[in-house]
């Protein structure tokens, strides 16, 4: 039986994906999980950034050996061409905090990603394009290439965009708790006496929702590209 994981950071980044599939919680992990006789399909998330991510790979592995693994959810847009709503197969990671980078398997896509240990606003965009030659960030990807990496596991990227690189939003960061979970009420009292935000957040809600859509179709296609059973 081959074991694909799939690893996010939040529940609604898998939503589409997993709708129907049977769910459970486990040490503050959220896993789903579809089998056949043939395939077992394991998603999972625990929170936003490497260490919620190897939490969640872990997770995975404590019910057997992984064979093959995705990093899928939100990124945000580096370049402006990069269109908010859609889903990219990413070339490699790069991990800002290191260095290191590691490529996808073959077939994969040409853009990079870079994986930050923070929400990059308009300024650090700005400078993960000009610094990495990157398309996109995000805060999980380089935690799941490096596990996969060591135990020479097939590892794959598939990542929609939420913002684009020019977007004027608030700062997430002091709301990330430090297991990588959001503190969504506190974030929403800030916001309701920021209106200026309104906008962008009502974007941002919408062009997440697509990009988790478009993330299952890419995720589809790349399958059938691969001649893999979804």
């Amino acid at each position: 039986m081959t074991r694909t994981a799939i690893i996010a950071a939040m529940p609604g980044e898998l939503k589409p994906l997993v709708r129907g599939w049977p769910h459970s919680t486990r040490n503050g992990i959220h896993f789903w999980a579809q089998r056949t006789e043939e395939d077992e399909w394991i998603a999972a998330c625990a929170g936003a950034g490497q260490a919620a991510a190897t939490r969640a790979f872990a997770g995975i592995e404590d019910g057997g050996p992984i064979d093959l693994v995705f990093s899928i959810g939100w990124a945000g847009a580096l370049r402006p061409e990069i269109a908010s709503g859609s889903a990219h197969n990413v070339a490699g990671v790069i991990d800002v905090r290191t260095g290191e980078r590691f490529h996808c398997e073959a077939g994969a896509g040409k853009l990079w990603l870079a994986t930050s240990a923070k929400v990059a606003d308009r300024a650090e965009k700005r400078r993960l394009a000009a610094t990495y030659d990157a398309a996109l960030v995000d805060m999980e990807a380089a935690a799941i290439a490096r596990l996969a990496a060591m135990r020479g596991i097939p590892f794959y990227v598939i990542k929609g965009v939420s913002d684009g690189c020019n977007d004027r939003l608030p700062d997430f960061n002091p709301f990330l708790r430090p297991d990588g979970r959001f503190r969504l009420l506190p974030f929403a009292l800030l916001s309701f006496v920021r209106p200026w935000y309104w906008p962008a957040l009502l974007r941002m809600g919408e062009n997440s929702e697509r990009a988790s859509q478009s993330i299952v179709e890419a995720l589809r296609e790349f399958l059938d590209g691969q001649s893999l059973d979804a």
